[in-house]
């Protein structure tokens, strides 16, 4: 990967050709959380089964999200797979919140985004990429998350092995070359569209 790719041209490029994506579906910070951890390994329609499980069973209440016992955070999230280590990621994830009372505007406030990284990292099963979408669509923090169909799209255009582009380090060339040009929405936004149009967008280009 040599990074002499213009990201922020084709942001803008493929923002023109389909426009805003309005990510992350949710109708909460707790509701995008969740999701952010029942998307590892599946497809979106098992993640939407889940989620409406869950939303008749805690309204996305952070309380009744912890209080919910395993078993039955097991049974609600199962569309989703790997039920068994996301209920434990889930339960992670709201017992380090309940550390701050839930209190999502303080702890960003008072955390750096290195700092907020490292803690949600801490949490078993939360990777960079969760972590990421976590910072970016609930915290407001300008990243890049290089996620698999980001690395796809950067090895067709950069014309290098798949295999190479390790997660940390695409993220490590691309965004001090992106950010400084972007704001948290562009950010919100070109991850939706790589996730959403990339395929479609290569496609195009041939």
């Amino acid at each position: 990967m040599n990074g002499k790719i213009d990201y922020y041209q084709l942001f803008q490029t493929m923002y023109r050709q389909y426009g805003p994506q309005h990510w992350w579906p949710s109708d909460s910070h707790w509701e995008t959380m969740v999701g952010a951890v029942l998307v590892q390994n599946t497809n979106w329609q098992n993640v939407d089964r889940s989620l409406a499980n869950l939303r008749s069973s805690t309204h996305f209440e952070p309380n009744n999200l912890l209080s919910l016992s395993d078993e039955a955070l097991m049974l609600a999230i199962k569309p989703s797979g790997f039920n068994n280590a996301k209920s434990r990621t889930i339960k992670g994830l709201f017992r380090f919140l309940a550390t701050v009372d839930f209190d999502l505007d303080t702890l960003n406030r008072m955390t750096t985004t290195t700092d907020l990284r490292r803690q949600l990292l801490a949490i078993k099963g939360i990777g960079p990429e969760t972590a990421d979408v976590i910072l970016l669509y609930v915290f407001d923090r300008p990243v890049f998350i290089a996620d698999l169909y980001a690395r796809r799209l950067i090895a067709h255009l950069e014309h290098c092995s798949l295999k190479d582009l390790h997660y940390l380090k695409v993220q490590q060339v691309i965004e001090p070359q992106l950010l400084p040009q972007m704001t948290v929405k562009d950010c919100q936004e070109f991850h939706a569209l790589i996730d959403d149009h990339g395929p479609a967008f290569l496609a195009a280009q041939k």
